[in-house]
Formats: C-alpha cells, sequence, structure tokens
C-alpha cells in the first residue's frame, strides 16, 4: 500500500522527451530531455536493481530500522514466513523503519519496508495483506517502471554516461532525490487493481484469507490528516475493497 504508488510510467517518461524543463523550445533542452527519457527507460533489470541496491540502502541509513528483539520485527518475521523469500526467484529481505508514518514499499532488488506505524494500525493479516500487494508490485514489473520514471524526473538524471558507469557516477544527494521520487510515485489504477489481486492469490495459494486486504482498505479510507503514498489510492480504497469482497464471495 504503498499500494498506492505512480501514474502511468510510459506517459511521465513521454512527457520528458516532448516538453522542455521549465516549457523552453530550446533545441538543445528538448534533445537532451529526450535523451533522458531513452535512457531511463534503456534502464536494464540489472540497472534497476543496482539502483534499487543503492537506494534501499540510502533509505536505511536515515531511517531507524527495528532491531532483531522488537516486538516490531518479530511480528514482521512471522508474517514474512507466510509470504516466503523470494520475489520471481529474487531474494526478500524484510525490515521494519520506527516511524509513526503509514506506509510500505518494495524495490526490484527484493527490499521490503514496512513502517511501524501501518503495524500499530493493522493487524497481521491486514499487513500480509499489505505487503503481499507491494511484492505484488515488485513481480509484475511496476516497480522497473517506478524506478525508470524516478530516474527520469530526479536530480540522478543530471549524470550524463552510460550503462554501469552512469549509475556508478550517482551522488549521494542525487541518490537520496532519486529514492524520495521513487518512494513518492504513484502507481496506475490497472497496476494497484494488478497487485491487489497478486495479493489476493498469493494468500489463497499458501492457505491464508485475503480478508485482511478488505479490512486494510477500509482503515487506509479511513485515515484523516498527513500525507502517505500508501493513501493515495487508485481506485479509492473503498472501491478496492469491495473488489476483494467480491472475490471472496465468489471463491474465485
Amino acid at each position: 500500500m504503498r499500494i498506492f504508488r505512480l501514474g502511468v510510467a510510459a506517459s511521465a517518461v513521454t512527457a520528458l522527451a516532448s516538453c522542455s524543463s521549465i516549457g523552453s523550445l530550446n533545441p538543445d533542452s528538448l534533445a537532451q530531455s529526450g535523451q533522458l527519457a531513452t535512457q531511463a527507460l534503456m534502464l536494464s533489470d540489472g540497472d534497476v536493481r543496482t539502483l534499487s541496491d543503492k537506494s534501499c540502502a540510502q533509505m536505511d541509513s536515515e531511517n531507524q530500522i527495528a532491531p532483531a528483539s522488537s516486538q516490531y520485527t518479530q511480528r514482521l518475521n512471522k508474517i514474512a514466513s507466510q509470504l516466503g523469500d523470494n520475489i520471481n526467484g529474487v531474494p526478500v529481505n524484510y525490515r521494519v523503519y520506527m516511524t509513526k508514518d503509514v506506509n510500505a514499499w518494495a524495490m526490484a532488488n527484493g527490499c521490503v519496508r514496512v513502517y511501524s506505524g501501518l503495524m500499530d494500525l493493522m493487524t497481521d493479516d491486514e499487513v500480509r495483506g499489505v505487503v503481499g500487494h507491494e511484492m505484488g508490485h515488485v513481480a509484475l514489473g511496476h516497480t522497473k517502471k517506478a524506478m525508470q520514471v524516478a530516474y527520469a524526473t530526479s536530480a540522478a538524471r543530471s549524470v550524463v554516461s552510460s550503462g554501469s558507469g552512469m549509475i556508478a557516477s550517482i551522488s549521494g544527494s542525487q541518490l537520496g532525490d532519486l529514492s524520495e521520487k521513487f518512494i513518492n510515485a504513484q502507481f496506475s489504477q490497472s497496476q494497484e487493481s494488478a497487485a491487489d489481486d497478486y495479493s489476493f492469490d498469493m494468500q489463497k495459494k499458501k492457505g491464508y484469507s485475503p480478508a485482511g486486504l478488505v479490512t486494510a482498505f477500509q482503515k487506509l479510507a479511513s485515515i484523516d490528516g498527513g500525507h502517505s503514498s500508501l493513501l493515495d489510492s487508485h481506485p479509492s480504497s473503498p472501491a478496492r475493497a469491495k473488489h476483494i469482497q467480491d472475490r471472496i464471495a465468489s471463491g474465485k
């Protein structure tokens, strides 16, 4: 529930290619925008995982991670054992950030981060539904597109190079901006719905009830105040809760 990031990746990158940075019609600016968009779209799976490694490490360094002895970590470890230790063969590492923010996200390298504020709000079944949704964004390739857009719209876009050299040249401040862009990205309606269904199907396959997704959406809908990418739902949380309820009722 990060479950709720990224406008359509292709349209965001296309926008970069079709207009200049501040509305200027300078041909050089237009050409550079097109080059940046092309460069972003050409990021390989390996490039995206490398960027994810760097970005996740950056985020870890800036947040308080719950220790192994923490009740939060123990809860997440229990939930992780129900979800599995890999996404499409990529090993998953789970951590809890000690913050009152209500959020969770995952990256293409298997980095899964859950905020203590979300765990305070939700039951284990609800957290499992949310994390399963985030894993769905990775499994379905959505996070790769999100990272491409984050790269194209962040300070990291100023790095002019190619291949692995481009990624190696990103500075700490550029990486911080890239991480922020990725964490705050918004997924499209179809991506959100697909990730919801991924979480539903995975939980059913593993023998767990997906009903936690319903109540998780209901709780998110009731939150008032504060900003979290988890709350920027497309479609709305009530509509998503009803979709899962309908699937549970139909047995499909």
